[in-house]
């Protein structure tokens, strides 16, 4: 992760993130896990710098095997990593034994993709076991539990067990024990996979309250373009156990660098062109072809007529092939991929012609 990077992260679209500290730093991160049997050994994470600022939310994206897992496992402490350091709230966990990992774990809280719930136990035993495991008296457990299960809306649940409740419930009594032993940090494993659009609409507003009311820092593990659009103020890009990139969320949707970048924001971007059209794509301008341009709107040039004022200014019809509208950070968000005939200098005028409308603009390639 470059210098760049860093300070993009310090300078987080969070209003508040810019004058926090940070309160989760990695330095030179590096996990290895040794081969089974004939087969080489697995570099997870490779070289990884990272900063968090406190208050802020992180969405860390990357498709299986990238290493999110491990970097989760890693900042939880349920891990070590075999090179650089890893600080939590000003506590190195890479130098504490296990005494002193067990203690200070209880300044992150952690919240699974399958909820982990003891069946056995009601909503309020399954907030309460931290506390039990933490030597917390009867009367204080009843207190903390009771004020936790309101602010994720459980109150009149308190008493129903796991296979009484529904996916969104079951998570917001997993939000619930998380936030038991008053964490600094919150990490969030895929904790919304398992949900139907509805309920995880309802989760991640609940998670934006809670960072707010509480102040809390929410790191938020996910393959889901559609979460971190919602609610990150940061994004992490992972591949093959590296970061290719970061940076405010808002400029990674707009301007995507890497390819795994683009390949996520495409999903969501309405940008996924047709797979008969992907096939035909050629770096080479062909006269008489077209070229694939996409357009990226934000601000109030997304309701700018820019594609009328491209048709008059290339004298020439536009076809439009994919596109989106939506919001990212707060911030009105939009993409087209659309068709420009290929002429003389057609191509180079209809970039320029976007760029002086405050539009980024990118050729994906050509077709017949």
């Amino acid at each position: 992760m470059n210098a760049l990077w860093k300070a993009d992260l310090n300078t987080s679209s969070n209003p508040t993130a810019s004058a926090a500290r940070d309160i989760v730093a990695l330095e030179g991160v590096r996990k290895v896990y040794p081969g089974r049997g004939s087969a080489a050994e697995v570099v997870a994470l490779d070289a990884v710098d990272l900063r968090v600022a406190q208050g802020s939310i992180l969405g860390v994206i990357g498709r299986s095997g990238a290493g999110k897992s491990t970097l989760i496992r890693l900042l939880s402490g349920l891990e070590r990593p075999d090179e650089g350091r890893i600080a939590v709230d000003g506590t190195e966990f890479s130098s504490l034994d296990d005494r002193g990992l067990r203690k200070a774990r209880r300044s992150i809280g952690l919240i699974f993709q399958h909820f982990n719930l003891l069946s056995s136990r009601t909503a309020f035993g399954n907030v309460a076991l931290p506390l039990e495991i933490a030597g917390w008296s009867r009367r204080d457990i009843g207190a903390r539990v009771d004020g936790l299960l309101e602010l994720v809306g459980l109150s009149d649940k308190r008493n129903r067990y796991t296979a009484e409740l529904s996916g969104g419930q079951k998570q917001r009594v997993g939000i619930a024990r998380a936030l038991a032993t008053d964490p600094k940090v919150l990490l969030s494993d895929e904790a919304t996979s398992a949900l139907d659009p509805e309920t995880t609409r309802q989760i991640l507003t609940l998670l934006g309250g809670i960072r707010k009311q509480l102040g809390l820092t929410i790191i938020l593990i996910t393959h889901e373009m559609s979460v971190v659009r919602a609610i990150t103020d940061d994004i992490v890009v992972l591949d093959d156990g590296k970061i290719v990139e970061a940076g405010p969320t808002f400029n990674i949707f707009a301007n995507p660098q890497h390819s795994t970048t683009r390949a996520f924001v495409s999903t969501v971007s309405g940008t996924v062109l047709p797979e008969t059209l992907q096939a035909q794509l050629g770096p080479v301008p062909i006269v008489g072809g077209r070229a694939i341009i996409r357009i990226v709107f934000s601000g109030p040039q997304a309701g700018e007529p820019v594609l009328s004022r491209l048709t008059r200014l290339l004298a020439a019809d536009i076809n439009i092939l994919a596109g989106h509208i939506d919001t990212v950070a707060g911030r009105p968000f939009g993409t087209l991929a659309v068709a420009v005939p290929v002429t003389h200098g057609s191509v180079p005028a209809a970039i320029a012609a976007l760029g002086r409308l405050d539009l980024s603009a990118e050729v994906l390639g050509y077709v017949p």
